[in-house]
């Protein structure tokens, strides 16, 4: 596997590293093995007839889908803007993984899952370009890291109600300074299921991608704190 190059893993600076908002991705399935002489994260392309022999389905192992989350998170104007206080990774392996906002994940598929190997075997990736971690195995649960107080709001398609997200941000998460957690589930099937939610909701009458969920989420709170 390609270990990331440097560029990779340098920092972005924000502009404000007190922003409000966290965002936790569920069931991500990043799972290493042995394959050959290194070892790789597990996707269903590359890796079908092997994980097919340890009698699992190829197509649950879609590390691709975090990929694409954690780009349209941290690429976001949202993100750039300083409103993102972190982001959280829970792996379906029950592994916590923290991502500071800063962090800029590398572009091609193939480079992220040689960082992501790299981070499951020595639980820490530092920055190319100073002593910060910008990735982090970290100690369960997830609710211990939220701000006091934080609102928390779940995102599924089996979601009860159906809201238009502008709206949802307008009139249920007015207060500026109000500390807010998004839950979006990063796994090809099923659902979301954390009982730590104050909020369950869906922003579409269709199923959407983890990444497309995420892009109305930020243009929502963009357009809020009028982010062009």
């Amino acid at each position: 596997m390609e270990a990331p190059s440097e560029d990779d893993l340098d920092v972005e600076a924000n502009a404000d590293s007190t922003g409000g908002y966290t965002f936790v991705l569920e069931k991500a399935t990043l799972e290493t093995a042995k394959i050959g002489k290194g070892y790789a994260l597990l996707n269903c392309d590359d890796h079908a007839n092997f994980i097919k022999r340890h009698g699992k389905q190829p197509g649950d192992y879609r590390p691709d889908i975090c990929h694409q989350a954690l780009l349209a998170i941290l690429d976001s104007p949202l993100n750039k803007a300083g409103k993102v206080r972190a982001v959280y990774v829970n792996t379906q392996k029950n592994v916590l993984i923290k991502i500071s906002p800063h962090t800029r994940i590398p572009r091609t598929f193939k480079r992220f899952c040689g960082l992501f190997v790299q981070l499951l075997q020595k639980l820490s990736v530092r920055a190319s370009n100073g002593p910060d971690k910008l990735l982090k195995v970290v100690k369960q649960p997830v609710t211990k890291y939220f701000a006091a107080g934080a609102r928390r709001v779940g995102f599924s398609f089996s979601a009860p109600e159906v809201k238009r997200m502008r709206e949802f941000v307008a009139n249920d998460l007015k207060e500026d300074k109000e500390s807010v957690v998004f839950c979006v589930g990063a796994m090809a099937h099923g659902k979301v299921d954390v009982s730590w939610t104050d909020d369950f909701i869906s922003v579409s009458q269709y199923p959407l991608s983890a990444a497309c969920c995420i892009g109305r989420i930020c243009n929502a709170l963009e357009l809020k704190h009028d982010i062009v």
